[in-house]
């Protein structure tokens, strides 16, 4: 009886390693989905070993605390690893269930809830947002002073070409004030930024966006910025539910995403990652920027501000769980989140031939994605039609229709734009596909 029980330990343990995580992936637990061995769906365990060794290399260098990656392919897990430490002060270990900080990764879901009220008929993307909104009625743009203006005003209004509407704020054309680039820049610091209290809402900060001239007429740029904080606005009027209400309701629970909060729980702060920024002194190694306390702001009181642009926190197993409803065409184990024609329009190129500047060439955007439409010029080994997003921690997805398949990429950096991680990440995942196209299967 004990050779037996030894033989299925190592069995187990064997398993475990050929997807690239610990015992606990073979009950299915930490992987958010069924898992398979990578040759049952087309891909080399040896090549997805690559991903450890590129991961490890990071934290080797200082770069990043620790990582958790996923590749999963035709619904099933077929890789999870964690390496490093979660918490590098404690030399707490990255774990597989670690709880990220998602940032932007928020905007899809809240993208996704929008879209729900869309398929119950309550709008269309090309009406005013102002329906629902009348703070957004009858906008001005801010356009740069002339010569003949007085001196010193720094630019101009006149009125906007045409109303923003629910595609323009699910896009990002519709030409808010933001903390990323414009010239109404430092009024956004001014006014949203700076002018938030304690116990504001979402609501509040929305109406002092709309204070705020455009920095161009709807639909004329893409400018990547909180508009998604409109959308979650937008998401809460019109079902009369606090965004954190509504997704817990209508996605969460039917999608059984347990760890995916606005606000963590105390009680889950044992699996809470640390955030580091780069240490310019010292070769851009980590240094603490936010310890996994509950003095953080994605636990601590009051919990009213519901950032749909980017607030939530997340795991890797339920974030793949979302994702796989996306590639499903909308549903999951029984759970109907949206109709896949939704999901299709959702994942479309939506802004034509304008720059996605955050992006580079080869990139247009969905409604809350940005989608790949030329796989030479961006220059990655992926599909037309490939979409996905990142978070300001370093954090990443992408899912690919073509192949079937969704790679997530969690670690905690801010900023994170002196390295590759992401984007290595992803050469790595998708050099393990080995199965022939399949056009040819």
């Amino acid at each position: 009886m004990k050779r037996l029980i030894a033989y299925s330990l190592i069995a187990t343990i064997i398993f475990s390693l050929t997807v690239g995580s610990t015992p606990a992936l073979s009950q299915g637990k930490a992987a958010g989905l069924p898992t398979a061995k990578p040759e049952e769906v087309g891909m080399s365990s040896e090549r997805l070993a690559r991903i450890h060794t590129g991961m490890q290399r990071y934290v080797d260098k200082g770069l990043v605390p620790g990582v958790v990656t996923m590749v999963a392919r035709r619904g099933k897990v077929v890789y999870l690893d964690s390496v490093g430490y979660r918490d590098a002060e404690s030399k707490a270990p990255m774990t597989n269930d670690t709880i990220f900080r998602i940032a932007s990764m928020t905007k899809p879901i809240a993208s996704v809830a929008l879209m729900m009220l869309y398929e119950e008929g309550h709008f269309l993307l090309n009406d005013p947002i102002a329906k629902f909104l009348p703070e957004f009625k009858d906008m001005k743009v801010a356009v740069p002073a002339s010569g003949d203006d007085r001196i010193g005003v720094p630019y101009k209004l006149v009125p906007a070409a045409r109303p923003i509407t629910f595609k323009h704020v699910l896009t990002h054309t519709a030409g808010f004030a933001n903390s990323y680039r414009g010239i109404t820049l430092p009024d956004f610091t001014k006014t949203v930024q700076m002018g938030r209290k304690p116990n504001d809402t979402i609501g509040d900060a929305v109406k002092r966006l709309a204070t705020l001239p455009l920095n161009f007429h709807p639909g004329d740029a893409w400018e990547y910025g909180n508009a998604t904080d409109v959308v979650g606005r937008l998401v809460e009027v019109i079902s009369g539910m606090t965004l954190d209400e509504y997704v817990q309701k209508k996605i969460f629970e039917p999608l059984k995403m347990t760890d995916t909060h606005f606000f963590l729980p105390q009680s889950k702060l044992t699996r809470f990652a640390a955030v580091y920024q780069p240490d310019e002194k010292n070769n851009n190694k980590i240094k603490l920027l936010e310890a996994p306390t509950a003095e953080s702001r994605f636990v601590k009181e009051p919990h009213v501000y519901f950032s749909g642009a980017g607030g939530m926190v997340s795991t890797a197993a339920d974030y793949v769980r979302f994702h796989q409803m996306m590639l499903n065409g909308g549903e999951l184990d029984g759970a109907r989140i949206l109709g896949r024609k939704t999901v299709e329009l959702m994942t479309a190129n939506h802004t034509g031939n304008l720059p996605i500047w955050l992006t580079g060439p080869g990139y247009g955007f969905g409604l809350g994605y940005r989608v790949l439409t030329d796989v030479g010029q961006a220059a990655v080994p992926s599909s037309v039609g490939e979409y996905g997003w990142g978070g300001a921690f370093c954090t990443y997805f992408w899912v690919d229709p073509q192949e079937e398949m969704i790679g997530i990429m969690m670690t905690q950096v801010i900023p994170y734009t002196h390295i590759n991680i992401r984007q290595e990440f992803q050469v790595l995942a998708n050099q393990a596909i080995v199965d022939r196209a399949n056009r040819d299967r």
